[in-house]
């Protein structure tokens, strides 16, 4: 199935929050994760479930991984 995302003209139409957190883990690694997002759920044993626990409360911390989610699709449709 295509990436909702590549269709429309925002990158978070149709993507849910654990589509975002497994393609950014996916793409750069926990640990890659971590170091572009210092965020403990990503830095101290990791999972989809609880970083979306951690992010669904947080919303300056989903804030930036919806950045890097927008900066990471751009940067795709670009190459």
């Amino acid at each position: 199935m295509p990436d909702p995302a590549s269709r429309h003209p925002d990158p978070l139409h149709g993507v849910t929050l654990e589509q975002i957190v497994v393609r950014l883990a996916d793409r750069y690694g926990w640990e890659g994760l971590a170091r572009r997002i210092p965020i403990r759920c990503f830095q101290h044993e990791p999972s989809v479930p609880s970083s979306l626990k951690f992010l669904r409360k947080t919303p300056w911390a989903r804030a930036k991984v919806e950045a890097l989610y927008v900066t990471l699709v751009r940067d795709e449709r670009e190459t």
